[in-house]
């Protein structure tokens, strides 16, 4: 049995995804805060939310039951979430959003100017993640597939077979391997793609224009632009999952208390107290899930990172 860090998030207009098993190790309320022109940050009431992903203006959840919720901005339909029970992982871009389902195949729906909801067929996907007008997938074998928008070569994966997680941030994509190491594609404006050396590396996060990562060690890294300090990460040595957004940065720690740091201008550094067990950034606001009972279990999504089993 191996386990595969199987994350995903990041976007220009954020985006995140989120692996779970059939069997959550807890259900949790959702929090919310930051910008909320077009309802985002208006959360749905309950307590079986199992994962949660946050887009530029609208917000996506997954139910212990298996079923999905959205709300905020729905011009292009991105808050339409097909019917179902059966789906294990979310992820959302600019204005489209992306399923895992638990028989390993996949659904999306919105916006799909770039073919971006063309989904690949096939049962053997793992986890998933959107960027602004781009969708990835990380498959059984370790393999990543990509689709929409490419005008940047953020469709230009890296081959290979070892593969552990993904994010997409606006025009680049970025991928942890087994090692521990990192590799990133498409735009490199502001060193987008320069990723630090070193096998150390436990999760990754994709904004707007900068990357995030958590180190073994329980530290942080980040690089790409920086204007509003979003890549100043604090220091120490107790974070556990890391989210991207537009231009500010949220970490989870171990102790289940968030952090943020960058742009602040919407209030979506303002994060707020208690014990979390995920988060998620979106292009200006943030969403986390807080666990009933509060048990902090080590997923993040990407922005949110959340481990799931794989057997082989």
């Amino acid at each position: 049995m191996r386990i595969v860090t199987a994350i995903a998030l990041g976007m220009f207009l954020v985006c995140f995804a989120c692996v779970h098993t059939s069997q959550a190790d807890f259900t949790g309320s959702i929090a919310a805060w930051g910008y909320n022109n077009s309802g985002q940050c208006n959360v749905p009431s309950g307590s079986d939310f199992v994962a949660v992903a946050a887009g530029w203006w609208h917000s996506l959840a997954l139910k212990e039951d298996g079923s999905l919720a959205a709300w905020g901005y729905n011009d292009y339909g991105p808050c339409n979430v097909p019917t179902g029970n059966d789906f294990a992982a979310v992820a959302t871009g600019a204005h489209h959003g992306l399923a895992l389902k638990e028989d390993g195949s996949l659904a999306a729906w919105g916006y799909n100017n770039w073919g971006q909801c063309k989904v690949p067929s096939g049962s053997d996907f793992v986890a998933v993640a959107a960027g602004g007008f781009v969708s990835l997938a990380l498959k059984e074998d370790g393999s990543l597939a990509a689709w929409g928008d490419n005008h940047d070569g953020q469709c230009n994966v890296p081959t290979g077979n070892d593969f552990a997680a993904i994010a997409a941030g606006a025009y680049h994509g970025l991928a942890l391997k087994e090692d521990g190491s990192l590799a990133a594609w498409g735009r490199n404006d502001y060193g987008l793609c320069n990723v630090p050396a070193g096998s150390d590396f436990t999760a990754v996060a994709a904004g707007g224009w900068h990357s995030l990562a958590v180190k073994e060690d329980g530290s942080l890294a980040a690089w790409g632009w920086n204007d509003f300090g979003q890549c100043n990460v604090p220091s120490g040595n107790d974070f556990v999952a890391v989210a991207a957004g537009y231009a500010h940065s949220l970490a989870l720690k171990e102790d289940g208390s968030l952090a943020a740091w960058g742009r602040d201008v919407e209030g979506q550094c303002n994060v707020p107290t208690g014990s979390f067990a995920a988060v998620a950034a979106g292009g200006f606001h943030g969403l986390a899930l807080t666990p009933e009972p509060a048990t902090l279990s080590l997923l993040a999504l990407g922005g949110l990172l959340l481990l799931r089993r794989r057997h082989e």
